[in-house]
């Protein structure tokens, strides 16, 4: 179970390479090998092809091993252990390190500016240490904790993963100021000590109030702060793809409304604050998910590309800074994953794209003059890209069926391919199922659905067994791809090992299909992806070897809600079931995420009612565990609770496991015991 549960991320992970970063403007390749007992820099440099060692030298504090690392030019470094930072330069073959900031104990979000300055958050306020000197600057001083600066906002949608953001030149630093002091309180209860304590937190729930954010601009000569004017009168909006122009003199700032279907993107005067000019608009009748900043291109002056789904896939659009559209760069079913790297001279970008199939991702190069596509990589299967910062080089991270991890580096223009390393399968020697893909037609009865079918080992098809079916079918998430290992889950092999049938798939709603495929859940969570999932169970009873009286669902989050529905709503399609941290009551989910998918509560009442679990308690026939972790604050505890008392209203009896501590996934070693819980679970009722 320990192998099953945490063995892809432990002992049986494929073999990688180490600590692997590009040194800017050579060409070179760092990562960290061992040389007997000791770690050095293995650099090689693809300009030349040629390698060489550098020792690590001696750190001035304590680091365990090589550490990764950030590249401030191309004879320096930084990481970052604790709160210590620490800078490097190379001389001749060896590293000389210096401490730069010894940061306090409660410093977070540690942000390092290319010149060496170093800002960080304390408890609700942001700090600056300018380079050079060991000064601590307080660039904010609220004395309401519930008013943040420089930290993520909006709950981390809309791709928000920093608050803090320098400009290029070094001088001054935008962050986002976050006041929530009219968000209702929310107590997350510590049961470990005596007596418990109630931590409170803010937690903006559907239809009430959000917090409001503001973005500003702090000059660090000056001393001096000035917000951008983005909306005094009105500022329950969203605000994200916080990008600096490459001059340092605007900053570009898209605003989203409050129903999430109307998008700005701004112009503002970073030393003034105000708004020099609305670019473009985008709007849609359902929702507008931005989730990426402009990507300007160096020596292209006045361009930048733009990510958008207004063509219905997520597309690259190359605009001028006044707004005009130049050209559309991608184009076609599929979607565009991300811009992995930039070759300026030679006007090209390095993307990620599921353009072959959904159920893989691949590098490609996007000439901007023209918008022509060149494939990089050579082989199927999920590729991850690290880009040179000159767009020359990309590494390529890959796994495919059979593939465990292959690690190649390759030329961007295609003149170059070098495989570094191609792991060993560390499967060999187990007793692993046979697993087959499979396509399904949606219940709107022309969509095709991608699954996987895991089968048990030794399977007899003259026998009939048990099946448990694993989901989660929300919005921002695919379970399956073409990767290693090959069913997407070592548990799912595991549990095929005790003789169960195991069928995921991705239905309707769910990610990287493109936004009509990902909308039509649109303001009624848990109807049309219930509707895929029971096509899927459709399926399954199709098969001669499945027991359709011995079938079992299973899912986390909105896995957890999706099992706890098909439960409710479909009666006796499934035994049993096992949700783990699952929303009950969308009016009790978080404001950004729920409205963009079900509109506010007041909009769209019946939708919510629709999906409201707590008031079908009473139609549970079968077995149901339900499971959450005490301090979750993604879904609140009380989402389960509220069921469980309900059940008791009504007289049913459902089962029910917390997790004391535990926030809204459970990791760590406490994961096989959770495992375990699920696995006995199903062996009570299912019988394999």
């Amino acid at each position: 179970m320990a192998e099953a549960t945490n063995g892809m991320a432990t002992t049986l992970a494929p073999k990688g390479i180490k600590n692997a970063s590009w040194q800017p403007n050579t060409g070179c390749l760092w990562q960290s090998v061992k040389e007997g007992n000791t770690e050095v820099w293995k650099v090689t440099n693809f300009n030349n092809n040629t390698t060489k060692t550098i020792e690590q030298g001696e750190y001035p504090v304590k680091v365990a091993a090589c550490p990764t690392l950030r590249w401030l030019d191309k004879d320096k470094a930084y990481f970052v252990t604790g709160t210590n930072v620490v800078t490097g330069t190379i001389a001749t073959n060896k590293w000389v390190w210096s401490l730069a900031a010894a940061l306090p104990e409660n410093a977070d979000n540690i942000t390092v500016d290319q010149g060496g300055s170093i800002a960080y958050t304390r408890d609700n306020n942001l700090y600056l240490q300018v380079y050079g000197t060991r000064e601590q600057v307080a660039i904010t001083q609220e004395k309401d904790k519930n008013v943040i600066c420089g930290k993520p906002v909006h709950r981390d949608e809309f791709g928000i993963d920093r608050g803090i953001f320098f400009s290029p030149d070094g001088r001054s630093v935008a962050y986002y100021r976050m006041d929530q002091t009219m968000v209702n309180d929310y107590p997350v209860v510590k049961w470990n000590v005596t007596p418990a304590r109630a931590d409170i937190i803010k937690y903006p729930m559907a239809g009430g109030k959000s917090h409001e954010v503001t973005l500003c601009v702090y000059d660090i000569a000056k001393r001096k702060t000035t917000c951008l004017k983005t909306g005094e009168k009105n500022r329950d909006h969203y605000l994200t793809a916080v990008t600096w122009s490459p001059g340092n003199e605007y900053l570009y700032l898209a605003i989203l409304n409050r129903e999430q279907n109307h998008l700005w993107l701004n112009r503002y005067d970073a030393v003034s604050g105000e708004k020099v000019k609305t670019l473009f608009e985008e709007t849609n009748a359902k929702y507008v998910h931005p989730t990426h900043p402009l990507t300007f291109v160096p020596g292209r002056n006045g361009q930048f590309v733009w990510q958008s789904e207004r063509d219905g896939f997520n597309h690259l659009y190359l605009y001028n800074t006044d707004g005009k559209l130049i050209r559309q760069l991608t184009k076609g079913n599929w979607v565009v994953n991300e811009i992995a790297g930039v070759n300026a001279p030679e006007g090209r970008l390095i993307i990620t794209a599921s353009k072959e199939s959904p159920m893989e991702k691949h590098i490609y190069s996007v000439t901007m003059d023209d918008g022509r596509m060149q494939r990089i990589d050579k082989a199927a299967g999920m590729h991850t890209a690290n880009c040179s910062k000159d767009g020359n080089f990309v590494l390529d991270v890959f796994s495919a069926a059979g593939i465990p991890k292959n690690t190649v580096v390759y030329a961007t223009d295609g003149s170059m391919t070098r495989e570094l390393l191609a792991a060993e399968n560390t499967l060999t020697a187990y007793n692993r199922p046979e697993i087959r893909n499979v396509t399904i037609i949606a219940a709107d009865g022309y969509t095709e659905l991608f699954g996987k079918l895991i089968l048990p080992v030794n399977f007899d098809k003259q026998r009939k067994y048990p099946v448990i079916v694993y989901l989660y079918n929300g919005p921002n998430v695919q379970l399956l791809h073409n990767s290693f290992p090959e069913s997407g889950n070592l548990w799912y092999e595991y549990m095929a090992q005790r003789g169960y049938v195991v069928f995921t798939m991705d239905g309707r709603g769910s990610w990287n299909r493109g936004l009509k495929f990902e909308q039509s859940t649109f303001r009624r969570l848990g109807d049309v992806e219930m509707a895929d999932q029971l096509k899927g169970v459709e399926y399954l009873k199709s098969l001669p070897f499945v027991d359709s009286k011995r079938m079992g669902v299973h899912g986390w989050s909105y896995g957890g809600f999706m099992t706890t529905s098909l439960m409710l709503k479909h009666p006796g399609a499934f035994k049993c079931g096992v949700a783990g941290g699952p929303v009950m009551d969308w009016k009790m989910y978080e404001v950004m995420y729920t409205e963009r998918y079900m509109d506010s509560p007041d909009d769209n009442p019946k939708g919510y009612e629709n999906a409201n679990l707590i008031e079908k308690a009473k139609n549970l026939q079968g077995k149901l565990l339900l499971i959450h972790g005490t301090s979750d604050d993604v879904v609140v505890w009380q989402h389960s609770l509220n069921f469980v008392k309900k059940t008791v209203d009504e007289g049913v009896q459902a089962d029910y496991f917390a997790y004391p501590g535990h926030e809204h996934n459970v990791r760590g070693k406490d994961r096989v015991h959770l495992m375990q819980k699920v696995t006995d679970y199903f062996d009570s009722y299912l019988n394999p």
